[in-house]
């Protein structure tokens, strides 16, 4: 049982490797930006859409 851990660690890292090159700066900080957008949209619309229910009751 231990080798198969082993085995899907090792496959895990590396897949992580060999993308890693692929995979630029820029992207990463785009993808984070882009997050962080969609994660503050999601939570206003929410926040208002709650406060706009609960003005109807």
């Amino acid at each position: 049982m231990n080798s198969n851990i082993q085995l899907k660690i090792g496959t895990a890292s590396g897949t992580l490797l060999s993308i890693s090159p692929g995979i630029f700066t820029q992207d990463i900080v785009k993808t984070i930006i882009l997050a962080m957008i969609g994660a503050t949209v999601s939570f206003m619309v929410s926040y208002f859409l709650k406060k706009i229910t609960k003005r109807k009751r």
